[in-house]
């Protein structure tokens, strides 16, 4: 008779044991062709920056969770650019990027993390990472609710008129709709990011809390995982309204619903991968309109994974057809080949 990994785990094995066991990866888990060095504390959630004029030169920027936080940067060995990290952020939880918003004129690529501990945004240029947010903006203004101003997710919408928005998530919010708050982004003046709130949208289970936030550029949809519960879809130009368009993944989630990333293979066709975070693997489902069908499970050997990001163009002899980062829990980030993930049963671009 064979036995699962887990029920192996069951078999004569000590509490701490069994924890770790939960924990491990799956025997036929895809191996990462690199893995980074550690951060100080707590890896949480990564952006790839794509360097236009030299991909070879691309980054990885990657959250340190902790009142003591950071955002690191790395290079596509895995290897840390210690005069590109910030240091000194309180709790930074989720990062995004963004290319070409327009400040003093000039085009200027973006990272942008929440800042959990004081309720701000902070942004920086890319790809120098020099702030330009004066310091951070505050988001959830004016909310009461326990954990209403903990911000989580985070994500960047760039409308087709060029437009920049950042859509944010919290710890916690109502039921109801509001979850989810939308800010147009735009010069202050002086160089620096202002946010301007146009719209509060989104519902909630209420079962645990809503982190891992995703958005389409090319279709104009911005996906939620609504933890234990499935993952969202909405319009993303909030002249369309609030009204969800699909909520996919119910079944066959081992624990949360965590990571969203997007791989296109045109800019209508691919797929949306979901971090099956108790399980150690991505769920993965059509990317095209609203009805997104389970095409593939892809088990990964980064362990409970929260934060994952993709990009479908060749970086390096390594990374010939696209890089899939994800966070894991030793205090690290995983570098995957798209061709691993995709396997016999996807494309590739």
């Amino acid at each position: 008779m064979k036995y699962s990994n887990n029920t192996l785990c069951l078999l004569g094995l000590g509490l701490s044991a069994l924890i770790s066991c939960k924990s491990a990866p799956a025997t036929n888990a895809i191996k990462p062709a690199v893995i980074t060095q550690a951060v100080k504390y707590d890896t949480d959630d990564p952006a790839i920056w794509v360097n236009k004029a030299d991909p070879s030169k691309s980054l990885v920027i990657g959250t340190d969770k902790n009142a003591d936080g950071a955002l690191y940067v790395f290079d596509l060995k895995g290897k840390i650019i210690a005069d590109k990290v910030v240091r000194g952020l309180k709790r930074p939880n989720n990062v995004d990027l963004a290319y070409g918003l327009m400040l003093n004129g000039k085009p200027t690529d973006i990272a942008i993390t929440t800042e959990r501990m004081t309720h701000k945004l902070r942004i920086f240029s890319l790809p120098d990472m020099k702030p330009i947010d004066n310091g951070g903006i505050e988001m959830f203004a004016n909310e009461k609710g326990f954990e209403y101003r903990d911000l989580m997710g985070i994500a960047i919408y760039t409308a087709k008129d060029g437009k920049m928005y950042a859509v944010i998530g919290r710890k916690n919010g109502p039921k109801t709709g509001g979850y989810i708050w939308q800010y147009l982004l735009g010069d202050d003046g002086t160089g620096n990011v202002k946010a301007t709130l146009v719209r509060k949208f989104g519902e909630y289970s209420g079962k645990k809390e809503i982190e891992a936030i995703a958005v389409d550029n090319e279709l104009g949809y911005i996906y939620y995982s609504d933890e234990q519960t499935g993952v969202r879809q909405y319009y993303a130009d909030p002249e369309k309204g609030d009204k969800q368009l699909a909520l996919f993944g119910t079944t066959g989630f081992n624990a949360d619903h965590e990571g969203i990333s997007i791989y296109k293979l045109t800019d209508t066709t691919g797929y949306i991968l979901v971090s099956d975070q108790g399980a150690n693997r991505f769920q993965i489902f059509s990317r095209e309109g609203t009805t997104h069908k389970l095409l593939k499970v892809a088990n990964v050997s980064a362990r409970q994974s929260d934060g994952s990001d993709v990009v479908n163009v060749a970086l390096n002899a390594t990374f010939k057809h696209g890089l899939f980062v994800v966070m894991s829990d030793d205090k690290t980030f995983h570098y995957y080949r798209w061709e691993d993930i995709a396997g016999l049963e996807l494309r590739v671009r």
